[in-house]
Order: C-alpha cells, then sequence, then structure tokens
C-alpha cells in the first residue's frame, strides 16, 4: 500500500510535539493516547492493526494486533482522517522529555527500519508494523531491547521518539558500541550484538555496564542519550544519580571502595 503524503511541524524542545497537517482523506495512524489535539473535522477510529493491508481477513487483523501485545503495546491503534474540506491538523505529544525524529521511509535501506519497542510514535497511513524477534539471545538478554523489537516498513513518514537527544550516524562498512538501553533505531543492514565492556576490572569498576551493544555494517543508526529506563533508575530512591558506580556490576557497594 502506497503511504498517504503528510505534512509536519516538530513543536517544542525538551518536551516536544508533532504537529500533522492532513489534505482531505489523508490519515495518520498512532499509538493509543498519543494525540494532543486535533482541529474540527478530523475524526478518529480506534482499530486492529495498522491497516496498512486494505484486504485483510479478521483473523490477520486479530494476529496482528496480538503481536503487538506481545511487544507491550496496546491492543489497538487509533486512525486519524480528514473528513473535512480544506487542510486540518492533527497534534500528538512524546510520552517523556526527549526527541522526535521525524524518519522518510522511502530513503531507509529495504523501506525499513528496526525501532525499539516503545519507540513507534505516529506515521503516515500505509505504515506497517510488524515485531521482529532478535537472532542473538546475548543481544536479546543484556542488549536493552529485548528480544523483540518492532519493524516499521513503507514509503511514507513515520516518527520516532527517543529519550534525551538523538543522534544519528551513518555507519561505512564500521563498528560502534553503544550504552545498552541507547540503541532507539536502525537500518536492517547493521548487524546488531553485544560484546563485553572491556576487562573485568573495567566490567566492575568502569561504570559503564557489563555489556555494550556493537552495530556494526552499512548503514544509519539512531541512539538517544537518555533511555526512560536509565531516567526512572537516576531519579529513584536508590540514588542512582549520586552514584558513579551504578551501572558496574558492584552498583551502590562501589561506594565502599572511595575514600
Amino acid at each position: 500500500m502506497i503511504s498517504h503524503e503528510i505534512d509536519y511541524k516538530i513543536l517544542g524542545e525538551d518536551i516536544q510535539v508533532v504537529e500533522v497537517e492532513l489534505d482531505p482523506n489523508e490519515t495518520v495512524i498512532a499509538e493509543a493516547g498519543a494525540m494532543l489535539f486535533m482541529e474540527d473535522g478530523i475524526q478518529f477510529e480506534t482499530k486492529m492493526g495498522d491497516g496498512s493491508e486494505a484486504n485483510q481477513s479478521i483473523m490477520g487483523k486479530i494476529f496482528q494486533a496480538g503481536t503487538r501485545l506481545i511487544t507491550g503495546e496496546s491492543l489497538f491503534m487509533t486512525h486519524f482522517t480528514n473528513r473535512g474540506i480544506g487542510k486540518r491538523k492533527v497534534a500528538f505529544a512524546a510520552p517523556y522529555p526527549g526527541t522526535i525524529m521525524p524518519i522518510d521511509l522511502s530513503k531507509i535501506y529495504g523501506n525499513e527500519l528496526i525501532v525499539q519497542k516503545d519507540g513507534f510514535l505516529c506515521a503516515a497511513m500505509g505504515t506497517s508494523m510488524k515485531i521482529h524477534f532478535n537472532q542473538r539471545i546475548g543481544s536479546g538478554l543484556f542488549g536493552g531491547e529485548g528480544f523483540i523489537l518492532q519493524k516499521l516498513r513503507g514509503d511514507g513518514m513515520a516518527f520516532v521518539h527517543a529519550g534525551g537527544v538523538m543522534m544519528e550516524r551513518q555507519l561505512n562498512n564500521e563498528t560502534l558500541r553503544v550504552d545498552t538501553g541507547c540503541v532507539v533505531a536502525f537500518e536492517p543492514s547493521i548487524s546488531f550484538d553485544i560484546q563485553r565492556a572491556g576487562s573485568l576490572k573495567s566490567m566492575v569498576f568502569g561504570g559503564e555496564g557489563i555489556f555494550l551493544a556493537t552495530l556494526r555494517g552499512t548503514g544509519k543508526v539512531w541512539i538517544q542519550s537518555m533511555p526512560i529506563s536509565k531516567l526512572i533508575d537516576r531519579l529513584s530512591p536508590r540514588g542512582g544519580n549520586a552514584k558513579k558506580e551504578s551501572g558496574s556490576v558492584l552498583g551502590g557497594l562501589g561506594n565502599l571502595f572511595e575514600g
């Protein structure tokens, strides 16, 4: 299915909003609860699935919706369509402080993008969302993203949310090592795995954790500076924000070795 062509504007800095402008009969799909406002003429409908397959059977829709439950997302998605005359706007808010990144899937290798399971915000109608299984058991267990990721496919605009600052990196047959949990998205041409964070001494006292995510190949990757899991940990009563060793295997016990 050819994706709808939508216009958009990113508003804000720390907690961003994406404002989508729809022509008559254009549709944008979004996660349930993401809508901030919609102008008169915009109608919304909650459906099973992303609507990318117009002739999909009811069993197919149930299966697709079920796979979303596996990734921890809502069973349903919301479709916002401009039923008025002239252009109308609908806006979607990020769920926590961070960055909204617009990605044109038509410019992505294979028109596919692998995204962390809570990274999707909204997309043009015609975008397909399926689960992507992480085949490497090590990266599934320790990589911060788990075994199950999301795969976006289409030729239109998709909007991905990340915590803190989001950075885009182009790898040219290179290797990039990233803090676990900070990988937001990557092209399918990129190999994702995990490796030990150096020597035993570095793993125990370095504060960077036991493992690092390793991205190899040629293609684009997107990383975030502050995943929501790390933000919650730093703000928790355990006082992670006061401990340099919070990412190490010793955790708070590292303070026993300080002078």
